[in-house]
Formats: structure tokens, C-alpha cells, sequence
């Protein structure tokens, strides 16, 4: 049973036509029709119900089909990862991140690797903190940028710099024309945040808890940007990163600095226990390292 079978089976599966999966994988329909003839019989059984000039695939095409793409992703990830091996420049880096960072640290990054490695292919997903954790723990991504430090000792976690947080406020709030506030006034304040699930969420809980109180969330929501306009909204007061505040707001909100000494996250680089193995990834984690804590970041 040959990979490139495998890949024209995948793209019929797809298509459900033998015509357009032809076509879209460059070969004549009689090719396409004797190869997964040669499948069939392989493993006994038919992988489609015929209906003229359509195909269906049927149960047993299901199961086949799973199969089918792991081995391809196998194989790919194999060769991609031989081809770091041997040329760290042309490989993969699989990385995550939180959302905000997608607007200032990500690019930044990229952008300054990309002068000295113009070669490396980048998988970029931003998520929520749980799930950079939790898809760095699985293998689903080879390094992780988040805040805060996770919970266990199964990451390699390398603290990068201190990003400050402010409280935003709209503009006609009591407190809109402070040069800076303490969270130990805020406690009366409705608070609009992150889910639970957000790394920004749970430093903030912990700024307000070490103030002596817990914050009265009153909405929650996904995305930072729909944070800060439901501030410009008048409908409360939210802790943000200062970094993009009030990013898209006008004159709707302000962002007040906040003087307390935790009101800050620590951006960080996890990567699982014992560090990096592909060469594209060690080199782009040194990278990163290096830059820990310098301004431009």
C-alpha cells in the first residue's frame, strides 16, 4: 500500500466525486479509479456506495479514512521533522500564545527571527491559557508564550518580562481622571473580565483577592477587544494589559495605572519537561530566551 494511495483516497473521501478529485490531484480518472480499486481489495471490503456518477463513503470507508489521514500525518510529521534535523532554518515550530499577544509580542518575535531564519515554517494558534497549557502537555504545540506560570512540574516555564496591567475605566467614571488608583478602592466597582479560563482573568482575581475582596464580575466574555468596548459601553470597569489600551475605544475610555505592585503578569515560555528536541524548535526557543526581558519584545 503506497502513501500517495492513501492521499488520493483521502482526497476522494473528501470530494465524494471521482472527476474533481481527479482533477485537483492531477491524475486521469482511470488512475484514480484502479488505485482505490487496489484499496478495496486489499482490506476486503467496498469503501463506497456507488450512485451513478457519484460516491458515498460508506462505514467501512469511515474507519479507513481515520486511519488513513493519521498515517499521512504521520508520515508528514516524520518528514518534517528529518528535514529539521537536517536543516533547522527549514522546519516547523508549532506555537501558542495568548490572544492579546497576538497584536504586539507575537509579531515582534517573528519578525526579528525571521532576519537570522527566513526559512522556518511557523504554526501560530492563540487560545485561551488552559489551552496553550494543555495543547503544550499533549504535544500539540511545541512552545507555549502565557501568563500566568501554570500549575505542576511537567513544563519547563523561562519567565520573559513583566507586562504592566491598568484598570480601564469609562470616561466619565469617578475615577477616569486619576493619575493612577490602588485595587483596594475598586471593590464596589462592577467588573466586566475574561473567563475563568484566561490567564489575564486569573491574575486579575488575584490582584483583587490580595486587596482583600472578590471582584463583582457582572459579564464575561472571550476577547479582549470586546472587553474594552464593553468598558467604552459604560457598563463597568475591567483590569487590562496596558499594552493596547484603549485599543479601539477613542475617547470612550481610560486607561488608569494601577499602583499596586502585582498589578503586572509574567509573560513566560513553556515547552515540555526537558526541553525541545527538533532543531527548528531549539533554535527559535533559544531565540526567544535571549530576548527575556528586553524592551523591544
Amino acid at each position: 500500500m503506497e502513501i500517495r494511495e492513501l492521499q488520493w483516497f483521502a482526497a476522494l473521501a473528501e470530494s465524494q466525486h471521482v472527476t474533481a478529485a481527479a482533477e485537483r490531484l492531477n491524475i486521469s480518472q482511470p488512475t484514480l479509479s484502479r488505485a482505490i480499486a487496489r484499496l478495496e481489495r486489499r482490506v476486503g471490503v467496498p469503501l463506497f456506495d456507488r450512485h451513478q456518477n457519484r460516491l458515498r463513503l460508506n462505514k467501512y470507508g469511515e474507519v479507513f479514512r481515520a486511519h488513513a489521514l493519521r498515517a499521512i500525518g504521520e508520515i508528514d510529521g516524520a518528514e518534517q521533522r528529518i528535514a529539521s534535523l537536517v536543516d533547522p532554518d527549514r522546519g516547523t515550530v508549532a506555537l501558542g500564545f495568548l490572544h492579546s499577544y497576538g497584536t504586539w509580542l507575537v509579531p515582534g518575535l517573528l519578525a526579528g527571527y525571521r532576519a537570522i531564519a527566513p526559512a522556518t515554517r511557523f504554526e501560530l494558534r492563540g487560545a485561551a491559557a488552559d489551552t496553550v497549557v494543555d495543547d503544550v502537555r499533549r504535544g500539540r504545540l511545541d512552545l507555549g508564550l502565557t501568563s500566568p506560570r501554570p500549575a505542576g512540574d511537567d513544563l519547563d516555564w523561562t519567565p520573559l518580562q513583566q507586562e504592566p496591567l491598568c484598570l480601564l475605566v469609562p470616561t466619565g467614571h469617578r475615577l477616569a481622571r486619576r493619575r493612577a488608583v490602588e485595587a483596594a478602592e475598586l471593590a464596589d466597582e462592577d467588573f466586566l473580565a475574561l473567563q475563568p479560563v484566561y490567564g489575564l482573568r486569573q491574575v486579575a482575581d488575584r490582584l483583587c483577592a490580595g486587596a482583600g475582596y472578590a471582584p463583582r464580575v457582572i459579564m464575561e466574555c472571550t476577547e479582549l477587544s470586546t472587553l474594552r468596548e464593553l468598558v467604552a459601553a459604560g457598563l463597568g470597569v475591567a483590569v487590562v494589559p496596558i499594552k493596547g489600551s484603549p485599543s479601539g475605544t477613542g475617547d470612550r475610555a481610560v486607561a488608569v495605572p494601577l499602583k499596586d505592585p502585582q498589578a503586572q503578569r509574567t509573560i513566560g515560555l513553556i515547552n515540555p519537561l526537558g526541553g525541545p528536541r527538533a532543531a527548528a524548535v531549539v533554535r527559535f526557543y533559544d531565540y526567544v530566551r535571549s530576548t527575556a526581558h528586553a524592551s523591544d519584545v
